[in-house]
Parts: structure tokens; C-alpha cells; sequence
């Protein structure tokens, strides 16, 4: 079973004005149109069974509408999960991170970049706590973002600060743990308790060293993740299966560890 945990859609009314405005910042050309369809024509296309989307909420006011959507993606397709969303500014964190819950979304996207607060900022880490408490898993962009490159919300370090102040229990830290920053993941986030996602590795990273953190952190807390559209999925696929790593290692990266961590 391969199960893509990192991926973006947007709704019909917007998705081709957000796809085109988010390729000219980041100059990325996009696999997909950015709507639910083109994720499932990707998915059927290229041997994906189930995909997570992680919606990012940008601002306060967006909260309600993001996570009715969400959880009714979920209700309407079985091969689809969507996580929720939340702004560090919400009021009554708590609260809200019960009203995800209540749901039935498994879990919550934050974006620091996006939301324009650093990680280890006391807004996230009262989320990650939260979150802890609920049982829910917090997807976060981590490291640089290839659109909003300065300054880097994300840092590892950051990240690293954050996860000891508050202990997460299931804490994904997409692109590895930190885009363009593999070096400091190597040195201070490979082998902690968190997961790591393969989103949008691309050139951008070396198989040597993508391998090196993939042992040192341990395969079975690594999940497959592509950020589609902005990564291919089949390419993204066959970036990994032809790393020198075991047939063991391999079905936990694509699926196994998701199935575990989202309780299928």
C-alpha cells in the first residue's frame, strides 16, 4: 500500500488563481491543477492508494470553513484523509484543537512560514500541547520554504526547541525535517521521537544524504509524502524505491508507518 502524506488541494473556485499565484513565487511548474480531482487522477495515474491533504488555515477567520470542508472530504472519499487547520492567533486553542477532534479529523496542519510565527513561539507550542492531549497528529512545515524563503519560521532549531519544550507525541516534521537544512536535521532532530515525511526532496537533496537520515532516524519513523502538486508522485515514488534500502524499510516509508500513525 503507498500512502502519500503530504498533499495540497484547494477548492474549485480558487484552486487555478492559488496554483498560478503560488507557482510564480516559488517558480515551480505544478504536476496537478491543485482541485481534488487532479490529486485522484495523480493517485490513479500513479499507484498511490490513499492520500493525506493538509490544508493551511492563513488567518483566524479562516478556521470554521477549512475544517467543515475537511471533514466532509473525509466523510465523501474513502481514499482521501484530510487533516484539519488552525491559526496560532485562534482564540481558546483548546478549544478549538476539541473542535477538530470532534470532527473526526486525525490530525492538524500548521505552517509557520504561511502563518508568519515562529516555531517556538508560545502559540505553537500551547497547539502542539493541545494537540498532544487530543491524541492528534500535527503536521508542520519544516525549514525553509522555497516560496517565502526569509525569514525561515521553521528552522531546525526551532523545531528542535519546541519539540523539548512540549514532548509531542505525533509530530510530523515534513521535507524531512527541514527543508534545504539537512544538515542541522542530521545533527539535532535525526533520531528524536518524531516522524519525518519525504515531501518535495527533489534535486534539492543527495541520495547519499537522504539515506544517511533515513538510517540514523530510523525507517520506521519515516512516511512517504510528496506535497503534490508541486512534486510528481510518480516520480517522487521512484526516487525512493530506488534508494539502496531494504524491501522491509520501504513498506513501513509507503505505508506502513501511515497506517499505524493514522490508525487504519
Amino acid at each position: 500500500m503507498v500512502i502519500d502524506f503530504h498533499t495540497h488541494t484547494f477548492p474549485d473556485r480558487i484552486a487555478r488563481a492559488s496554483i498560478e499565484s503560488l507557482s510564480k513565487c516559488s517558480g515551480i511548474t505544478p504536476h496537478t491543477d491543485g482541485t481534488v480531482a487532479g490529486l485522484e487522477e495523480s493517485m490513479k495515474e500513479d499507484g498511490v492508494d490513499l492520500s493525506v491533504i493538509l490544508p493551511v488555515v492563513t488567518k483566524p477567520s479562516q478556521f470554521e470553513t477549512v475544517n467543515r470542508v475537511a471533514a466532509k472530504l473525509c466523510e465523501e472519499k474513502e481514499h482521501l484523509i484530510s487533516f484539519g487547520g488552525i491559526h496560532p492567533d485562534c482564540p481558546d486553542i483548546r478549544k478549538k484543537v476539541r473542535e477538530i477532534k470532534s470532527l473526526g479529523l486525525r490530525g492538524i496542519k500548521i505552517h509557520p512560514a504561511y502563518q508568519e510565527v515562529y516555531m517556538d513561539d508560545i502559540r505553537y507550542l500551547r497547539i502542539l500541547e493541545a494537540a498532544t492531549e487530543e491524541g492528534l497528529i500535527i503536521s508542520v512545515h519544516a525549514g525553509v520554504d522555497i516560496g517565502l524563503p526569509e525569514p525561515v519560521y521553521a528552522s531546525v532549531e526551532r523545531i528542535d526547541r519546541a519539540i523539548r519544550e512540549t514532548a509531542p507525541r505525533k509530530l510530523v516534521l515534513a521535507h524531512l525535517g527541514g527543508w534545504k537544512e539537512w544538515d542541522a536535521v542530521e545533527e539535532l532532530l535525526a533520531g528524536e521521537d518524531v516522524y519525518l515525511d519525504t515531501a518535495f526532496m527533489e534535486e534539492y537533496i543527495s541520495d547519499e544524504q537522504l539515506v544517511r537520515i533515513i538510517r540514523k532516524h530510523g525507517a520506521e519513523r519515516i512516511l512517504f509524502g510528496t506535497d503534490c502538486p508541486w512534486s510528481g508522485q510518480r516520480e517522487s515514488i521512484e526516487r525512493i524505491r530506488n534508494l539502496p534500502l531494504a524491501g522491509q524499510e520501504l513498506e513501513l516509508i509507503f505505508g506502513g508507518n501511515a497506517e499505524k500513525l493514522l490508525e487504519l
